[in-house]
């Protein structure tokens, strides 16, 4: 289906209003759960490392399920998509007020409402550019901040709550709140389809394709109709053997019915065989595209670059997810007292984090800044204020280290960027998608293991070296694959050479 040109505007608008809006309501609580978490920990009595599977599940299985996602959006709309997750996520979130155990949450909190933010969030960025064209950038950039704006309010929001009305009335109230998405999906008008035609192949191609496939045609039909011949001679026999004993009558119904019948099998065999041809044709286009897709994809890992970005963007969601969702534990463990809290932690690191992407997006657009060595050294100074955090045994210290991390973590505006460097525009789709799938492991893992390290050593020091260590890796290992030349990131990778065929023509002469 060919969609109408983008309007760049008018009610493009409303669609960045209400997708801003929808990414506000269903990340909100997912990326504030380290406000949550505390609360959990308390309520179940759980291990720190089988607890943070709660929050790391809600924001890694929307990425691990991202080709299913873009699979739903495509087939049937951003509008159907958002509805029916608005239902997901403010379901998940009520059915979790009524958690008898961390097991339950896993299920209603850590799947319902991580896969209802994955959909929620494929269907939000789909219809954006859908819309936009030449504004693109710019739509996609606010849209992606209501994410960082919902985790700074629903940080201050779900502990009032919590004062207020527990735990289970804070999940309750926020599950309601999150059927707002729902008035957000109505008004997702989808771009008709365009009644232009698309555009036809030109004369050489037409004919090529037609002479290559001519011969194949015919031969294909030929033999079909034999079989269908040896089938339906060899059924007449059988008929003739069964009914031997009545043979007279069945021999003057033949010569009565003889005249009438004696095209109708040619045109059968004829239809039967033409689509046996076009089945077998389809699944040979089929496994042909199956094979170009594992070729691209050993293509893209003979990159060195785009194995460095692959590594690297692993190893940084196992390091840098885990402090927005225990930080707020990391301050309890320091013996913070709550009176010195003038904002929770986790709101400093979400309005940071908007702050981040708009600035590092703007940083990127100047040409004499280069975008990967820009990536890089977010991931360098991201883990080093990771190994700072076992140093810090204060509000302030905290406070600021929250800032920096969250500030850092708006490189996330700039990874498209990278992988587009990296890979070229005709491979982003594909790359970003593999990408984003070894993301959504890093985000499941990266929690949990920080957690059981808390859990063996009864310090978070450790844990925060680890996670220090391996994204300090990921930014090393991705500055050695990009120290030889930049020039090297910007080479497209080569095309597979197509099949190529000779035809012989016949000459008129």
């Amino acid at each position: 289906m060919e969609f109408k040109k983008s309007p760049d505007g008018g009610w493009g608008w409303v669609i960045v209003l209400v997708s801003f809006f929808t990414q506000f309501l269903c990340y909100g609580s997912p990326l504030a759960v380290g406000v949550l978490y505390v609360e959990w920990l308390d309520v179940f009595g759980e291990g720190k490392g089988k607890t943070a599977w709660v929050g790391s599940l809600a924001s890694g299985v929307g990425l691990l399920a991202s080709p299913v996602c873009s699979l739903c959006v495509s087939s049937f709309g951003a509008r159907s998509v958002t509805i029916f997750s608005g239902f997901m996520v403010a379901g998940g979130l009520m059915l979790s007020s009524f958690a008898p155990n961390i097991y339950f949450l896993l299920f209603s909190y850590g799947i319902v409402v991580g896969l209802g933010c994955g959909l929620l969030y494929t269907a939000t960025v789909t219809i954006t550019c859908q819309y936009f064209d030449s504004r693109r950038g710019l739509a996609l950039g606010l849209i992606s901040t209501g994410s960082s704006v919902g985790l700074f309010i629903y940080a201050a929001l779900q502990r009032m709550l919590i004062e207020f009305y527990g735990l289970d009335g804070c999940l309750l109230i926020v599950g309601a709140l999150a059927l707002n998405i729902l008035a957000c999906g109505s008004l997702m008008r989808p771009l008709q389809a365009s009644d232009c035609p698309l555009p036809e192949k030109t004369g050489l191609e037409n004919v090529a394709e037609t002479y290559s496939i001519y011969s194949e045609k015919e031969k294909n039909l030929e033999e079909n109709i034999h079989i269908l011949e040896k089938s339906y001679s060899s059924e007449e026999k059988c008929k003739g053997t069964l009914a031997n004993g009545d043979w007279k009558q069945d021999n003057l119904l033949h010569k009565n019915s003889i005249n009438a019948h004696t095209k109708e099998p040619e045109t059968y065999k004829k239809k039967v065989a033409e689509q046996t041809y076009f089945c077998k044709q389809l699944a040979k286009r089929k496994w042909q595209l199956y094979k170009n897709y594992c070729g691209e994809t050993v293509s893209l890992f003979k990159n060195k670059v785009f194995s460095a970005l692959f590594i690297a963007i692993f190893l940084f969601d196992i390091g840098g997810f885990p402090p927005s969702l225990l930080m707020e534990d990391v301050a309890r463990s320091s013996n913070v007292k709550e009176e010195e809290f003038f904002m929770p932690l986790i709101s400093i690191i979400g309005i940071m984090t908007a702050v981040g992407k708009l600035l590092l997006g703007i940083l990127a657009d100047f040409k004499w800044i280069n975008t990967l060595y820009l990536y890089v050294a977010t991931l360098i100074i991201m883990g080093l204020a990771l190994c700072a955090i076992p140093f810090a045994k204060s509000y302030v210290t905290l406070a600021i280290l929250s800032a920096i991390l969250g500030f850092l973590t708006g490189n996330w505006s700039i990874f498209p960027y990278v992988t587009t460097n990296t890979v070229g525009i005709e491979k982003l789709a594909h790359a970003y998608g593999i990408l984003m799938f070894f993301a959504g492991l890093g985000n499941s893992l990266g929690p949990p293991i920080v957690g059981w390290f808390y859990d063996w050593t009864q310090t978070y020091d450790i844990a925060f070296y680890f996670s220090g260590f391996c994204v300090l890796l990921g930014g090393f290992i991705l500055l050695l694959a990009a120290l030889p030349s930049w020039d090297t990131c910007n080479n497209k990778l080569p095309k597979p050479t197509p099949t190529t065929f000779l035809y012989k023509v016949a000459s008129n002469v």
